[in-house]
């Protein structure tokens, strides 16, 4: 049994660097700017999915406020970098350890309720987090910020050009958020919130620090996802309250990784493989008429699929594992 578990950890750090390879070649293929500006966002919700993954679906802790640390992660970079002229990478780093801190001294109260109280918490402080950054003169307010273009620089992190440099910054952001998950899978720390998700009573009985657990689980999630929003501000050159911390983000990284397989390995980036460009395509070719038939259609494709596989699509090819195997 140990063995064959191994061998499966093998075996995903093997399909993941292919995968990785053959995505590093894709922009040498596809050359169109739209379709290479779908593959950063899909990586980049993939990645995000991910860090949301190691609380909501490896710890159990559904939270739909993630936008918040998205939204720390980018106005900190921005305003550090406008106000001070500090680099984005180091404004990257700062706006994670913030997230961070501010994941685990929100999770000092949160952490003590369950199920939908938890879930309803954690909505209702990200709205917080908004209506104080829409009023903050000092960030901008409701205007936002225009982020200064001062030519292409892997320095300042900054491309007109070509999209191509945030397309691999992207895919490398995604491969890190993979590989941390990978190691934690197999740590102390990712039995402990398996343990957790299936019962925290039963779990601290055996000797489990539930609310370390979840408070670990907070500090990574939050930390990989302000990156995000780091990565997502200097993309755009532009945010403001409602571009970088509405609802709709917190939506956008769950989502994934409940249709593609909450608490697995590989389920986050099913789902954003399919959900992001489907989002981006029904969007641009029949979201202008006004009448909704973009949300429609994709809130239909959810439902549908949530019907059909409710353990999430990854339940598609463990089937196929076990029927090779007999």
């Amino acid at each position: 049994m140990m063995e064959s578990f191994a061998q499966r950890r093998r075996r995903d750090l093997i399909v993941a660097f292919v995968l990785a390879a053959l995505a590093a070649c894709a922009p040498f293929v596809i050359k169109d700017v739209y379709v290479q500006n779908i593959m950063v966002l899909t990586l980049m919700y993939a990645a995000l999915s991910q860090a949301w993954n190691i609380l909501g679906g490896y710890c159990g802790q559904i939270s739909l406020g993630h936008a918040l640390y998205f939204g720390l992660g980018a106005y900190t970079t921005t305003l550090l970098f406008t106000k001070f002229g500090v680099l984005p990478w180091f404004g990257m780093l700062g706006g994670g350890t913030i997230s961070a801190l501010i994941a685990m001294a929100l999770g000092y109260p949160t952490f003590r309720l369950r199920g939908h109280y938890f879930v309803i918490a954690t909505i209702v402080i990200a709205e917080i987090g908004l209506l104080l950054f829409h009023n903050w003169d000092w960030a901008g307010a409701a205007l936002g910020i225009d982020i200064p273009v001062r030519g292409d620089s892997w320095l300042r992190f900054q491309f007109t050009r070509s999209k191509l440099p945030f397309f691999y910054f992207a895919l490398v952001f995604c491969c890190v958020a993979w590989l941390i998950t990978w190691w934690l899978e197999d740590s102390k720390w990712g039995y402990w919130w398996r343990a957790v998700k299936d019962n925290p009573d039963a779990a601290e009985s055996l000797g489990v620090v539930v609310f370390n657990s979840k408070m670990g689980a907070a500090a990574v999630s939050a930390f990989l996802t302000a990156i995000g929003g780091a990565f997502y501000a200097q993309f755009v050159s532009y945010i403001d309250p409602e571009s970088v911390m509405s609802f709709q983000f917190s939506l956008l990284m769950a989502l994934p990784a409940v249709l593609g397989g909450i608490g697995t390995l590989w389920g986050p980036v099913l789902g954003a493989v399919i959900l992001i460009p489907l989002t981006e395509l029904t969007r641009s070719f029949i979201g202008g008429s006004g009448r909704g038939v973009d949300l429609i259609l994709y809130g239909t494709v959810i439902v549908l699929i949530s019907l059909a596989r409710p353990e999430g699509l990854i339940g598609l090819f463990s089937r196929k594992r076990k029927e090779v195997s007999r």
